[in-house]
């Protein structure tokens, strides 16, 4: 077996040490191994040599036996890994080679014929995209249970008065359930993107080789019809040297993650004495090694501070990328720790706010009491009047002057007298009191999207509707 010292020419030697008399530096291959972060990819790299196995045995390059002995004997190590009978061997330059070398050692001189007509260049976009298969579909369903974890908040929420804010500036009155149905549908569109790029993902490198394709009868529709994949690739050069697919990943979990932030943003001020809108469960929240009376929304702070990690990830991936000519580059083997990173900070971050969010009560009362100030029926002045005929621009600077009235008086607009709405225009009548409270304001809004209840009954009815179409 290999160790750190130098490659020995066994079946657990590096897989190019043919061309070389001596063995690499100690420390040269401490640098460029890989296997402690691709020993991720082994079902994976299983999976696809015994597709690639049984390529070969249809084509009539290995024969049937060897095919057999190729499948099972991989097949015996996947079971392995899988019950916890056999350990990764970190020695082993990179996952490749670790499975090349196991199935070698279990079956003989038919294992090393499992490598005929790829190479590590195609090997590693296979394994990538088919970890990716994999781990997309779990992160989907995570964000679908997130989803269906708002919509039960909105609906009982559907008449909880909160303001709205724009520039983090009192604007107009919404509900509870307006507002998390806006987070909702974010993470909607976040499912939607990852459903999308599976179509670019599910696309089958193998049979590129390094980057020539190969002189072998290989037939790479087989192969890839033998894995699920929908097509191949078209051009050998493109695809070892190609990493959209991590990229484009990186950059949804970018997305997901800066929506996930936003949404902890909004969390840790609410949580505040200042606010005090939502009461986090003590199982999602920490306390102070100094201040006894501390509650702190940790949890939203850190998947808040995580989301630099993520932006981190993308950003050394398309730096990785930027300047590198056709086809395959050592450097394109650092993708995978800045793509395994985002898969995993962005699952688990999804999966801890879901609790977070599940678990915690809202302050109903102190939302509804934050409606009364800073003038958020303003707009509603303004509309007020252009249904009674007025210019807008001209209700707009009518509302504006009671507005003035009421800072001046220190009330607020449903608190000014009919004399004073009379000073602003003629056209108020007693009827504006009832048109203004903040449940007025909320109901008038009927346009599709709007917080009334009867449009938010909608939007939870599709968001609803969406989970249950897919799960």
């Amino acid at each position: 077996m290999a160790t750190h010292g130098t490659i020995t020419s066994d079946n657990h030697a590096a897989l190019w040490h043919g061309r070389f008399e001596e063995g690499p530096d100690a420390q040269a291959v401490a640098f460029e191994t890989s296997i402690h972060v691709d020993e991720r990819m082994a079902l994976d790299d299983i999976n696809g040599s015994i597709a690639h196995a049984k390529m070969l045995a249809y084509t009539k390059i290995i024969s049937q036996e060897e095919c057999e002995q190729i499948v099972n004997g991989l097949s015996s190590i996947r079971e392995d890994l899988e019950n916890g009978k056999l350990a990764i061997d970190y020695s082993a330059e990179d996952i490749h080679s670790f499975v090349e070398a196991t199935l070698t050692d279990r079956i003989g001189e038919a294992g090393k014929k499992v490598h005929t007509g790829r190479s590590r260049n195609d090997q590693i976009a296979l394994d990538e995209r088919l970890y990716l298969r994999r781990y997309i579909p779990e992160l989907q369903n995570s964000l679908l249970t997130l989803i269906d974890a708002l919509v039960q908040i909105a609906e009982n929420n559907k008449n909880s008065l909160i303001p709205g804010f724009t520039h983090m500036q009192h604007a107009q009155p919404v509900t509870l359930a307006h507002h998390v149905c806006a987070w909702a549908w974010m993470f909607q569109r976040d499912w939607n993107r990852l459903e999308d790029s599976l179509k670019r993902i599910n696309i089958s490198p193998i049979g590129a080789c390094a980057l020539a394709g190969s002189g072998l009868p290989l037939d790479r529709k087989y192969e890839a019809d033998l894995m699920n994949f929908d097509s191949v690739t078209q051009n050998s050069l493109d695809t070892v040297s190609d990493r959209d697919y991590c990229i484009e990943t990186a950059s949804n979990l970018s997305m997901i993650q800066m929506h996930l932030s936003r949404a902890c943003e909004e969390i840790v001020l609410w949580s505040t004495t200042e606010f005090a809108f939502i009461d986090l469960s003590e199982r999602w929240s920490t306390g102070s090694s100094i201040m006894p009376q501390k509650k702190n929304p940790d949890f939203a702070e850190l998947i808040r501070g995580r989301t630099g990690k993520v932006y981190g990830d993308l950003i050394a991936l398309l730096t990785m990328m930027k300047a590198l000519p056709l086809a395959y580059d050592r450097d394109m083997q650092e993708d995978k720790d800045s793509l395994f990173d985002a898969c995993d900070v962005v699952l688990s971050c999804v999966k801890v706010f879901t609790q977070m969010i599940s678990t915690a009560k809202w302050n109903l009362e102190k939302m509804e009491d934050a409606c009364k100030g800073g003038y958020l029926n303003a707009t509603d002045v303004a509309d007020y009047l252009v249904r009674k005929g007025m210019p807008f621009r001209t209700a707009h600077g009518v509302s504006a002057k009671a507005v003035r009235i009421s800072i001046e008086k220190n009330c607020e607009l449903e608190d000014l007298s009919m004399k004073e709405w009379k000073s602003c225009s003629d056209l108020i009548e007693d009827d504006i009191y009832s048109v203004i409270s903040a449940k007025a304001c909320v109901e008038a809004r009927k346009t599709i999207g709007g917080p009334s209840s009867e449009k938010v009954s909608e939007q939870i009815s599709e968001l609803k509707q969406f989970v249950k179409k897919i799960k």
